[in-house]
């Protein structure tokens, strides 16, 4: 039985590493990102990693740095290690010493970086996958291992679509783990990038095709959620549908009445559903404009971000 190291942070590392407890792989160290500190009572919050690995008397390393403990872990002598969605990149140094394989969630070499599957959703394909790989001193670079393939549905957010392959990346994870598989170099002329996500990005752009602008909010939900600017203020949408309603209105235009918050995009008219005000919760529209003068109909929702 191999003795592995796990390096995962979120809960879809949180779901392979359950399938190698279930498995009965030994564990000699998990290592995840530094606790968060949380909201206004500045609460500490474990990650979905460590949380599972407590529960299971597992050892954890956080690392604010990880190439700072690299003797630390060569000095475990495990044979591998397995890295699903951990969050930094793995010092040369290391992976000369111990091999490491990687749980990556898409069909590389398309999205290479930390975030491919919310570029899958940005972009609007009908699948996407899962590919466990080698790792090399390279972002995403190393030999693909096994792949394998995932629909995406129409009504997938991040959240339902990063669930379903968490699950598939175990599935292939532990066959690899049991098997023996050639390895494949992947073809550098297909790469392309999904870069984790700047606060930047997390605005909607309503003065682009309403399509682009509804598979933006699929890949930022449930959080963070899609920002607007609108006067001034940040605003959250959780909901948004393409509307039926017909009307002149202009790129980023605004119309609302009592019960209805429309936005134009470039192409479609876009109804607002569920919204966040600043420093407000989370509500459905009919609630929000009840009472709030902050936003009329002719208002523009500004282009670009903070």
């Amino acid at each position: 039985m191999k003795n592995i190291i796990f390096m995962g942070t979120p809960d879809f590392a949180a779901t392979v590493l359950d399938r190698l407890i279930a498995e009965k792989f030994n564990i000699v160290m998990v290592v995840t990102q530094p606790d968060k500190i949380q909201g206004r009572k500045k609460e500490i919050v474990f990650s979905p990693v460590k949380k599972l690995a407590l529960k299971h008397n597992l050892k954890v390393l956080q690392p604010v740095k990880i190439k700072e403990d690299v003797n630390t872990l060569i000095n475990l002598n495990a044979d591998l290690i397995v890295t699903a969605a951990y969050g930094q990149i793995l010092p040369k140094s290391l992976l000369d010493n111990i091999k490491a394989i990687n749980v990556h969630g898409s069909l590389l070499p398309k999205y290479r970086g930390g975030a491919p599957i919310q570029y899958a959703l940005f972009d609007g394909l009908d699948k996407t996958g899962i590919t466990i790989m080698d790792m090399a001193f390279k972002m995403d670079a190393g030999d693909i291992i096994l792949q394998g393939e995932e629909v995406i549905k129409a009504d997938d957010n991040f959240e339902t679509l990063a669930g379903r392959l968490a699950l598939l990346g175990a599935d292939l994870l532990i066959k690899v783990l049991n098997g023996n598989y050639p390895r494949v170099k992947q073809d550098e002329s297909e790469v392309s990038f999904a870069y984790t996500i700047k606060r930047e990005e997390e605005f909607l752009d309503f003065y682009d095709d309403g399509i682009k602008v509804i598979n933006k909010l699929r890949g930022l939900l449930p959080e963070p959620a899609g920002s607007i600017n609108i006067n001034g203020n940040t605003y959250k949408l959780y909901k948004i549908k393409k509307s039926d309603i017909i009307k002149e209105m202009s790129p980023g235009e605004i119309f609302i009445d009592k019960n209805t918050f429309l936005i134009k995009s470039k192409t479609d008219i876009i109804e607002v559903l569920e919204i966040q005000a600043p420093g407000k919760k989370k509500m459905n529209v009919k609630d929000f404009l009840n009472g709030q003068k902050l936003i009329s109909s002719k208002d523009y929702v500004e282009r670009g971000n903070l």
